[in-house]
């Protein structure tokens, strides 16, 4: 992808170097990506962390969305600071002991953020190499919508991406971008770890029946021409969105969703050491 034109070249391997040595302590590194905003990609990335840290794994998210910074309220942090140390950024973590970094913890919460690319691509790569993430099992990136310089910046600079994961709803549009998004992948050599199709159905809260709200959209098809697998379906429903904007993401419930969320935690967690042993 050619040198940055950001840093001269000695700062360049500095930086790298810095973010491999903070790399180094993380098992797996996860994005989050779609293409197109407005498909859940943050519900997604706080449920498949507090999922993964339900199923026991030392989890951290950043959050990479620099001009919508969510997180934060998503995960229950939206009064948390980020404290300092000599050694880098301490990140906040909830209350399950998922740790957090984002850029909305340094603004505030009605703020817009009037950046340019390179602005934010410093952020990002601020994230990636001052913070203190320590040991971790997972690292989750929730990534903002487009195939710009947020996400070149990511898969420039952090070292050893585990995949991604692609987000999607049944939608004409959504899955035009998600085309998009795919192909930046393929073009750069990151794996996909698997679609998730989001907003897939709407379920009857007087019958109980599953409808479709999208219903000229068969992505079964689309999905078998991308041969890449489907980690699962998460319905339309209001407790989702209302719980993340409470900082509860729905998995830490007990109910048919959160047991959604858990399949497909536990069929990414196969597609994972699939890709790692070379067995897919």
């Amino acid at each position: 992808m050619g040198r940055s034109k950001s840093y001269p070249l000695n700062h360049l391997f500095e930086i790298r170097g810095k973010i491999a040595e903070r790399m180094n302590k993380i098992k797996y590194k996860i994005a989050i990506i779609s293409g197109k905003g407005g498909v859940g990609k943050t519900t997604i990335t706080v449920n498949m962390a507090c999922g993964l840290r339900m199923r026991g794994f030392k989890v951290g998210v950043i959050d990479a969305d620099i001009h919508g910074p969510d997180i934060p309220i998503a995960l229950g942090l939206e009064k948390a600071c980020v404290q300092g140390s000599k050694n880098g950024m301490i990140p906040p973590q909830n209350s399950m002991g998922i740790k957090v970094m984002s850029i909305g913890f340094f603004i505030e919460k009605e703020e817009p953020v009037i950046w340019s690319g390179p602005l934010v691509s410093k952020a990002i790569i601020q994230f990636l190499r001052d913070v203190i993430w320590g040991d971790l099992d997972f690292l989750i990136i929730d990534l903002p919508p487009g195939t710009g310089d947020p996400i070149l910046t990511i898969f420039r600079f952090l070292p050893n991406l585990t995949g991604v994961i692609l987000v999607t709803t049944p939608q004409k549009i959504a899955l035009i971008d998600a085309q998009k998004a795919l192909n930046l992948c393929k073009k750069l050599n990151i794996p996909v770890l698997g679609v998730i199709e989001n907003m897939s159905y709407f379920v009857c809260p007087f019958c109980g029946s599953r409808i479709r709200v999208f219903p000229n959209i068969n992505i079964d098809e689309k999905i078998e021409e991308w041969k890449i697998p489907l980690l699962g379906r998460i319905p339309l429903i209001n407790d989702i969105t209302s719980l993340t904007d409470m900082g509860q993401p729905i998995i830490i419930q007990k109910n048919e969703i959160s047991n959604l969320f858990m399949a497909i935690i536990d069929k990414l967690l196969i597609r994972i050491n699939e890709i790692t042993t070379g067995e897919n």
